[in-house]
């Protein structure tokens, strides 16, 4: 599942992902210091989604980034296993991530009825 390379949502999907490398590495200090993880714990799950979310983001124009991007959802949503609250944040990236997709997914297809402002 992936947009065509000239989809003006691909974009938005880019800026997504690299919203989610910075908080994903910012939930490294929180896991450590509210959910008591070990900081090398800690630093490998937090950086490992982070690096995964980077790679993504950096091959969303091959045909690898798109399936990065759609595991790099699950991995925000399953760091929730290591503090509660990133299953809220995990879940609201991956919700925006899917809105994006949807939408780049129906400016290819076409708006049926031509649209709805008129030009002139």
């Amino acid at each position: 599942m992936r947009l065509a390379a000239d989809n003006p949502m691909r974009m938005p999907l880019m800026i997504t992902l690299i919203f989610e490398v910075i908080v994903f590495g910012l939930s490294i200090p929180v896991m450590i210091l509210i959910s008591g993880l070990p900081g090398w714990v800690a630093g490998g799950l937090g950086g490992l989604a982070a690096l995964l979310a980077l790679a993504s983001a950096g091959l969303l124009r091959s045909a690898a980034g798109y399936p990065l991007a759609w595991l790099t959802q699950v991995a925000g949503i399953a760091l929730g296993f290591a503090n509660a609250a990133m299953f809220l944040v995990g879940a609201i990236f991956a919700g925006v991530w899917l809105l994006f997709f949807v939408l780049g997914r129906r400016l290819e297809r076409g708006v049926p009825g031509g649209g709805g402002a008129a030009t002139g």
